[in-house]
């Protein structure tokens, strides 16, 4: 005879340090900056392949580049939000929800391209820097320095994208 086993559907409470309200916080600050890092991800992705002019070799390259760092990033980001219990957004209506980088119409010039990317990683920065000081609040060390390796790449890209825009070359 066999013996009936009992099902039981326990979650494990998550203990890593960081309070319920904090972890909420952080996650929902995470959140946008996904929604950021995905939408802009989306942009560089379009614009790589419907770019064109004299400077098309160069930057469908380096959008390429872009792309394909801002895809890795945004799985590191929605890995963050499930670590600390939250579901991580995955959808285009949240993403628009909670995105503050909004899609385009049409397809912009080349320059303008740039242009739309330098405004892109600046916007994406400053989402990340409003997470800082609920990961610090919370002693978050690993949300910490996420956001500090995700400021450095925008910052850096965004520095390299406006270089392409500067006239001042002899």
């Amino acid at each position: 005879m066999a013996t009936a086993r009992k099902k039981t559907t326990s979650s494990l409470e998550i203990d890593i340090g960081i309070d319920k309200k904090n972890r909420i916080a952080i996650a929902d600050g995470l959140s946008r900056l996904l929604a950021d890092s995905y939408t802009l991800y989306l942009k560089t992705h379009n614009y790589h392949w419907n770019v064109t002019g004299p400077m098309f070799q160069t930057l469908h390259l380096m959008f390429e580049e872009q792309y394909n760092e801002l895809w890795v990033a945004v799985d590191l980001i929605a890995e963050r939000i499930r670590t600390l219990g939250q579901v991580a957004p995955g959808t285009y209506k949240s993403f628009t929800k909670l995105a503050t980088i909004k899609e385009e119409e049409g397809v912009p010039k080349a320059t303008d391209m740039v242009r739309n990317l330098v405004k892109g990683h600046e916007q994406v920065a400053k989402t990340a820097r409003k997470v800082l000081p609920l990961a610090e609040k919370a002693n978050d060390q690993p949300t910490l320095d996420l956001i500090t390796q995700r400021l450095q790449v925008h910052e850096k890209t965004a520095w390299m994208l406006r270089s392409l825009l500067d006239d001042r070359a002899a």
